[in-house]
């Protein structure tokens, strides 16, 4: 493993994930995929980690009033779908490494056309009972590959709610998920040393990359963030895709 490379991908993918609310785990998962640093398992775990470590510097460095009437439907499902995710990892795993690419890589290439191809926000909230269905479908994906986002990333932006809360709902969410899948991850004996090692060694990077960004935030225009992240989500699930076929 090269962890100098590790690094560097820890490091662009916080910065992502700051600016954004999401795209940690599915740039981090995609590059390591697609570079073949390590199996898709194992960053999924490294992911996990920093993920956990970076929301939680996150919400400690920024004001943060949950609006638990989003979040608890999501986190009841997304729970659920975490255990879903992870049995379907295990499982394809287990027989396919090139089907799981596939699935990885759609994934994440699927992601990046549904943030080009935001829709406007709605004029009134979606009915409560899209938020369980759309938590659900995120737990399965953070089981898979700790890469949540892609529904609710696209459900929460398309409604009436100002940008803060959204980024705030998303960083909270994604970090609950990715601790409820590291502990059961770990009860199943799944988190092996040197992915804690792995995990240990990008830890620094992601702290600082989060610190510095929470007192010196970068006054990006929003279209220009947008085609950043998406670029670098195409050309990560472009490369698992070639890779697997």
């Amino acid at each position: 493993m090269d962890y100098a490379q590790m690094a560097l991908l820890a490091a662009v993918a916080s910065l992502c994930q700051n600016l954004t609310g999401f795209a940690f785990a599915l740039i981090f998962v995609g590059a390591a995929g697609a570079l073949q640093l390590m199996p898709i398992a194992d960053a999924a775990n490294v992911a996990s980690v920093l993920s956990a470590v970076n929301g939680f510097i996150y919400l400690r460095s920024h004001s943060f009033e949950p609006r638990w009437d989003l979040l608890k439907p999501m986190l009841a499902s997304g729970v659920a779908g975490v255990g879903v995710g992870l049995a379907l990892l295990a499982w394809l795993s287990g027989n396919t490494l090139h089907g799981l690419r596939v699935v990885l890589g759609v994934s994440i290439i699927a992601c990046a056309v549904l943030l080009l191809a935001r829709s406007k926000p709605r004029a009134t909230p979606s009915p409560p009972g899209v938020l369980w269905g759309v938590g659900l479908v995120s737990g399965v994906l953070g089981g898979l590959f700790s890469t949540a986002g892609p529904p609710i990333v696209y459900h929460l932006y398309r409604q009436p709610l100002p940008p803060s809360l959204i980024r705030q709902c998303l960083v909270a969410l994604f970090t609950v998920l990715a601790l409820v899948r590291l502990i059961a991850v770990a009860l199943a004996g799944a988190l092996p040393w040197h992915t804690l090692v792995a995990s240990a060694l990008a830890l620094p990077v992601v702290t600082a990359v989060t610190w510095w960004q929470a007192r010196h935030p970068l006054q990006l225009p929003v279209v220009l963030v947008r085609w950043l992240v998406c670029t670098l989500l195409l050309a990560a699930g472009a490369s698992l895709l070639a890779a697997a076929w």
